[in-house]
């Protein structure tokens, strides 16, 4: 990359990554235009209101990071005091409609008996054998937690969200996504009853007011950005990018990849494999629901469509109005209000529909050729200084702290 060279750059999409890279450049002092085809910033933690009550549009996006360098970056734009930091207070909810806490391996002792002893045995086999190479998610988490967890949460759970076989999700594309822990600490931390700490959301920020609505208005105060404008055409004139009818050094695009060949306006640039890729949709529901003091609610029972209950209404008392407790319940692919009126009907609690939403990218789903066709496009674009960021530009299951950390890393070579 020419450093020296790159004074004006684009970024097409106004999300968690587009707004990043884009502070981070303007930070460089580069001249940046942020192109969003909404009318506000946020992508996929954009927020709204509806009935008086904050309504995460798709997931319920809190923050919090391992890494050092995020965090610094982070806590230099946002005063600590407009966060509420929330302790995660998870469940799983079984077949049955009993809970048990999340994460469920570190939490056997909370199982019926027979269920508690079939899982030990599988530990103790575990132990005994050790752990294979594996090549995808199924046999992962079958050698990981053994085969009782397994037909009890994690298969029921995923195929919910990712509606194929296990079999057929690589592990590659997993690898530091994933709790690893051996048999040995399991049983441990069954033992010592100790409160899992190490995921990165085990404990988390949350804005008091807005949600993750106020993180995107935060990011995008200082930036330019122009609104209600979408990208259709990207060409070349004299080795720079034209959108618009404006001249760009480089672009960063953080929008869905899949759209791409039809803006990119050049004949001898084939970027069309990138239409095999593969995604599901979310319908996101708005609620009514009895007060807890849960935060997320996993559902791996057939008995429901919803795969978890996001409790968003306990993240701030500004929220929802006084006395009401509100969550999202989660569907993978679309529903009628119809159909998720009768999925409500089916729950063990009564709730009440507010409002509800269909988003019809959400998940990227990765094959054993995504990582290849991902890789070709970046390296055709590179030279062109073209670069792409983001959940759907590099098909990554990006939460907001893998986005920023994308967004650091990117930015360090401009």
């Amino acid at each position: 990359m020419r450093k020296s060279v790159l004074k004006k750059v684009a970024v097409i999409g106004a999300g968690v990554s587009g707004l990043s890279i884009a502070r981070m450049l303007a930070d460089k002092e580069m001249e940046v235009v942020v192109f969003e085809k909404e009318t506000s910033p946020g992508g996929l933690i954009r927020c709204e209101r509806v009935d008086g009550v904050l309504y995460h549009c798709v997931g319920g996006h809190v923050f919090n990071s391992r890494e050092r360098l995020v965090l610094d970056w982070f806590w230099r734009i946002f005063d600590k005091n407009s966060f509420n930091q929330c302790i995660r207070n998870a469940v799983v909810m079984l077949e049955d409609g009993s809970k048990i806490n999340y994460p469920i391996e570190n939490h056997l002792y909370q199982l019926p008996e027979s269920i508690r002893s079939a899982v030990i045995d599988d530990l103790i086999q575990i132990a005994s054998n050790g752990y294979p190479s594996v090549e995808n998610f199924a046999d992962f988490l079958r050698h990981r937690f053994g085969e009782t967890l397994y037909k009890l949460y994690f298969c029921p759970y995923n195929q919910k969200i990712w509606r194929r076989s296990l079999t057929d999700v690589p592990l590659s594309w997993l690898e530091g996504k994933l709790p690893m822990p051996t048999a040995k600490e399991i049983l441990m931390a069954n033992i010592m009853k100790e409160r899992e700490q190490k995921m990165v959301h085990s404990s988390f920020y949350y804005p008091k007011q807005n949600g993750s609505q106020y993180i995107a208005d935060r990011l995008a105060s200082s930036l330019n950005v122009i609104y209600n404008t979408r990208v259709e055409r990207i060409t070349r004139e004299n080795d720079k990018w034209c959108i618009n009818d404006e001249l760009f050094d480089a672009v960063i695009f953080c929008g869905n990849i899949k759209e791409l060949p039809e803006m990119l306006k050049l004949d001898n640039l084939d970027i069309s494999d990138v239409k095999l890729l593969q995604a599901h949709g979310t319908t996101s529901v708005l609620c009514e629901v009895p007060p807890s003091d849960y935060s997320w609610v996993y559902m791996p029972s057939s008995q429901y469509e919803s795969h978890r209950i996001i409790c968003t209404g306990n993240f701030s008392e500004s929220n929802a109005p006084s006395g009401m407790s509100t969550a999202t319940l989660e569907f993978t692919n679309p529903l009628s209000k119809e159909e998720i009126l009768a999925q409500l009907d089916k729950l063990p609690v009564s709730v009440r529909y507010i409002s509800h939403r269909y988003t019809h990218y959400t998940y990227p789903v990765q094959t054993n050729e995504t990582s290849k066709i991902i890789s070709a496009v970046k390296d055709k674009m590179k030279p062109l200084n073209m670069y792409l960021l983001g959940r759907f530009a590099e098909w990554e299951y990006y939460n907001m702290d893998a986005a920023i950390s994308a967004a650091m890393k990117l930015a360090s070579n401009f």
